[in-house]
């Protein structure tokens, strides 16, 4: 049981939100390049199997699932001089910053990169490590229900998703105008790597690091909480025995399926479908740059207003009709792909937009729900666990797209594409309608001790 002196999380000042939020810049920038790239650098240009990238992808979601559950509960037993949860910063961000420069340079360490065996090895074990070593965030996002307060938790989580966004921002310039034509090059010679490249990659895997370490020496460390040492089979059994918590991982991880689609599935609809180019991807980077912030600013002034799960329905049902906006990759012979590309590009900044809201809110909230009736605060596996469960769904989503990419190709406006690439989004609105219902008959997001701004009772 928490101890007297165990401390309530206190109202903070903006310049440590702003500090909170920023490690959200760096694993944003990194995880974007990543999972933007893979499904078009190895099988686009290295030519590397769909299936056998789709399978290397699918083992890395895995390795963060695992990874999310083994730092979320190593992080909640035992309280350092550093606190809890900075050692797993200090550990974790360098693999994660090396394993993200070794993803991105097979052609500088492999002899012959047209051996599709060594590049699937080499796919597979360092999309693992990255992904593993990426469940850092998991330590770093569980100080969220230890130092703010629940009231705060919607506007730390846009400060976040604020960062978050400009590491998108970022991540788009690079990959469409400076990755998106080296790439290109990689094509005639994949052994001639300009040196904007190597820097960009080798800069970026070192940033993550810094920001990390930054965050360490600079955010003071959590209030202690003393808790029982429970075992990792202990506190799953908590967490399955808490009703809450399995439905929403349940409805969420269906829903995962199609947002890890959503993720993987932009770049290589934009590039391979629409065949768009650099001054056309200047223009859909502001129509998204934009409209997601104020998307941004929208979906957490409705959270605020009318509580979590009203608007994650109306979330999952605006995803559902927006999903198959992919089917107008066939139309391009009729329809300027600009356009198409400015509509598709746009649906998905709404729906994600919403969506980045809510983990960091739900499982906090949640973990201080449960803390409130057993008396034990368990926020690293009540954030590591769910995000287990939802990477293995992601998983699975990987591998539907890869073998979307092994559908039929067909020719539109001289582009010759799997047809597979433009029916992942009515099979998302499938997905979407299964997770919808499960939401709206069983899930639970608004507690009677939540209390918002002007102090009356959520219902």
């Amino acid at each position: 049981m928490i101890k007297t002196k165990n401390k309530k999380p206190e109202k903070t000042d903006s310049g440590l939100q702003i500090l909170f939020g920023f490690p959200k810049f760096g694993t944003s920038l990194i995880l974007g390049l990543e999972t933007f790239s893979m499904f078009t650098l190895y099988p686009s240009i290295f030519g590397l199997n769909y299936i056998l990238t789709g399978i290397s992808l699918a083992f890395g979601y895995i390795c963060i699932a695992l990874g999310q559950l083994t730092f979320g509960w190593l992080s909640d037993r035992r309280y350092t001089k550093l606190g809890r949860r900075k050692p797993y910063l200090l550990i974790l961000s360098p693999v994660l910053g090396l394993s993200f420069i070794f993803l991105f340079l097979p052609n500088m360490f492999l002899p012959n990169i047209d051996d599709q065996i060594i590049l699937f090895l080499w796919l597979f074990t360092f999309e693992g490590l990255f992904k593993f070593s990426y469940a850092v965030t998991i330590p770093y996002q569980s100080w969220m229900v230890e130092v703010f307060p629940n009231e705060q938790r919607p506007e730390v989580s846009q400060i976040q998703n604020i960062f978050n966004y400009i590491g998108v921002g970022l991540m788009a310039v690079i990959t469409f105008f400076i990755f998106d034509e080296i790439y290109d090059s990689f094509k005639i010679n994949p052994y001639l790597i300009p040196i904007k490249y190597l820097s960009i990659v080798i800069i970026t895997g070192i940033t993550i690091w810094i920001i990390f370490y930054l965050i360490v020496l600079v955010f003071p460390t959590e209030p202690y909480h003393e808790i029982k040492h429970t075992g990792i089979k202990e506190s799953i059994k908590i967490m399955k025995e808490n009703k809450d918590l399995m439905r929403v991982i349940l409805s969420n991880g269906i829903a995962a399926i199609a947002w890890a689609i959503f993720a993987s599935g932009t770049l290589l609809f934009n590039k391979e479908v629409l065949g768009l180019e650099k001054t056309q991807y200047l223009i859909i980077g502001v129509f998204l740059g934009i409209g997601t912030l104020l998307f941004l600013s929208f979906w957490r002034e409705r959270i605020e207003l009318k509580g979590k799960k009203k608007i994650l329905l109306q979330l999952l049902i605006i995803a559902t009709i927006l999903s198959p906006v992919t089917l107008l990759g066939l139309l391009c012979d009729y329809i300027y792909p600009l356009i198409i590309g400015i509509i598709f590009t746009t649906s998905m900044g709404l729906i994600r937009a919403g969506l980045n809201l809510f983990p960091y809110i739900i499982y906090a909230d949640i973990s201080q729900d449960n803390a409130k009736k057993s008396g034990q605060l368990l926020a690293g596996i009540f954030t590591g666990f769910p995000l287990m469960i939802l990477n293995a769904f992601q998983a699975l989503g990987m591998i539907l797209l890869g073998i979307f990419g092994t559908f039929p190709k067909i020719t539109i406006n001289s582009i010759e594409f799997p047809i597979g690439l433009t029916l992942w989004g009515p099979v998302c609105s499938i997905i979407l309608i299964i997770a919808y219902l499960i939401t709206k008959k069983y899930v639970i997001l608004d507690f009677e001790w939540e209390k918002k701004k002007n102090g009356k009772k959520e219902k």
